[in-house]
């Protein structure tokens, strides 16, 4: 069989994380996603953990739990806050349809993470939740699916809004 490359697609996305414990309830317990691996590493000045957790698809979130590798302290986790940008700008975004979305949804809350924002994007309903290190996680429902056409997402890339200064 012949070796044919593969193209581009999401491996996994990383980040830091506050209290590793916390992280591992939200993403493993709560949202109930697999741990699939767990590196330990050592740096010249400390060591650090790294846990990735598996999307169902081939792709992973993963984590690293820092000890003294020359992160800031106290940590700045929070990926857009901290960045002095509103929370939805960077955001991680999971697919579910809506029976899963409901149900992440109460277990979410009940774990004491309250929905941070809802919003209805016309071609998908989302639900936000702020993970323990400040990240925005969205559950994200498709009705229509994202509308794909190519040359007016092209023209739109150059264009502003109506009234609109750039």
């Amino acid at each position: 069989m012949e070796d044919r490359p593969l193209p581009p697609a999401l491996h996994h996305v990383a980040f830091a994380c506050r209290d590793v414990e916390a992280t591992h309830r939200f993403y493993g317990e709560v949202l109930g996603l697999r741990l699939v691996n767990t590196e330990l590493g050592r740096g010249e000045t400390g060591w650090l953990r790294h846990l990735f957790y598996d999307l169902g698809d081939g792709s992973a979130i993963a984590f690293f739990d820092l000890h003294g590798c020359g992160e800031a302290r106290p940590l700045r986790t929070a990926i857009s806050t901290d960045l002095g940008l509103p929370i939805w700008v960077n955001h991680i975004a999971l697919r579910v349809d809506r029976e899963r979305q409901r149900t992440l949804r109460q277990r979410l809350e009940a774990a004491g993470h309250p929905a941070t924002l809802k919003l209805d994007h016309g071609w998908c309903r989302s639900v936000y939740f702020t993970d323990p290190n400040g990240i925005l996680v969205e559950l994200c429902c498709d009705t229509t699916g994202m509308p794909v056409d190519p040359p007016e997402a092209e023209r739109r890339l150059r264009a502003v809004p109506d009234g609109a200064e750039e």
